[in-house]
């Protein structure tokens, strides 16, 4: 009965969307760390792509309000220990960010060269060339860098590699 009530209600948040990268669910980011049942209160574990993220408090009213279509009783938690980190994004999820103009984090590690200055080369995820170049460390949120491709002349954003 009760794996039956959690796997009916991890079923429903496979379908919660990520309010910054809406073609992305929260569980295709790796967000969603537990959910378990603790005196019929259905116990929702979510560690947020960065601290500060602004998204975090609609993240959780709509899983919440997700998870309420299957339980009446739910509790979003935070969970910032282990921090999330972008080797929890599977490889069909990159494939995916980049189908919907987004560069994926690329490689399995943390990447410090935006906050050290160097140099990125960052495929263009429309035509696929490395003649890119970064406009700002800083996209439309946080955990993009903003590029434009010099080739087909695309602005993009890039899913730091955190």
């Amino acid at each position: 009965m009760v794996k039956n009530l959690l796997e009916r209600i991890e079923s429903r948040l496979h379908r919660v969307m990520d309010p910054e990268l809406p073609f992305l669910t929260v569980m295709e980011l790796g967000m969603i760390r537990g959910i378990a049942l603790v005196n019929n209160t259905a116990v929702i574990q979510l560690t947020p792509t960065y601290t500060g993220c602004p998204a975090t408090d609609a993240i959780k009213e709509d899983l919440q309000n997700a998870a309420e279509e299957i339980h009446p009783n739910v509790q979003i938690e935070l969970v910032m220990t282990p921090a999330w980190t972008t080797d929890w994004i599977s490889d069909e999820t990159r494939s995916k960010m980049a189908q919907n103009g987004v560069a994926p984090p690329e490689g399995q590690s943390a990447d410090k060269a935006f906050l050290l200055g160097d140099e990125r080369i960052v495929p263009c995820p429309r035509c696929k060339t490395n003649k890119t170049k970064l406009v700002s460390p800083f996209g439309s949120t946080a955990c993009k860098a903003h590029f434009t491709c010099l080739e087909c002349l695309e602005p993009f954003d890039h899913f730091k590699c955190i």
